[in-house]
């Protein structure tokens, strides 16, 4: 069974060339996925109210949410993030190159900077700006400390290996 793909008032997603849709993985409306994104199972992606942009090597694991707010808070999601399993990314952009641990929750117009990592769990509230390059944990999420060198290099492995996994899930050439 193919990913839920759906229309909603006559705009469909866009899905970017060889990107990986899980089988029970939901996608509706004004969405746009860039390249070599994956949506693993029962994680949805929900364009109904507002927009949703995703930029490339984008991972959004098993169980997240992305959504929005009507008329008032779009999604914008950058390149080589991973949205860690059940975490919610809701009305809010997420720069490029970070990583939302399982679980965290980030809020409308709020601004995740580039490099950062929100820790498992953590809670960043509305119009929260998460300076680049740092660690936020907790509820609400506060700047615990930088990223490391080897954090970095682990977010960038992640990303790679999201899109090696959903090599595992194509079908064999015939």
């Amino acid at each position: 069974m193919p990913a839920l793909i759906l229309p909603v008032q006559g705009k469909y997603p866009e899905i970017g060339p060889d990107c990986y849709l899980a089988d029970n993985a939901t996608i509706v409306g004004d969405v746009t996925l860039g390249r070599d994104c994956t949506v693993w199972f029962n994680a949805v992606v929900r364009g109904d109210v507002n927009s949703i942009r995703v930029g490339d090597q984008t991972n959004i694991q098993d169980g997240a949410v992305i959504h929005c707010t009507y008329q008032k808070a779009a999604t914008i999601i950058g390149s080589r993030v991973s949205i860690g399993h059940k975490a919610i990314v809701h009305g809010c952009t997420v720069e490029d190159d970070v990583l939302i641990g399982m679980g965290a929750i980030v809020m409308d117009q709020a601004v995740v900077g580039a490099g950062c990592i929100i820790a498992a769990g953590a809670v960043v509230l509305e119009n929260t700006q998460c300076e680049s390059g740092y660690l936020y944990a907790g509820v609400p999420a506060r700047k615990i400390k930088p990223v490391s060198e080897a954090q970095r290099a682990g977010m960038q492995q992640t990303a790679a290996n999201y899109v090696m996994y959903a090599g595992w899930f194509r079908p064999e050439p015939q």
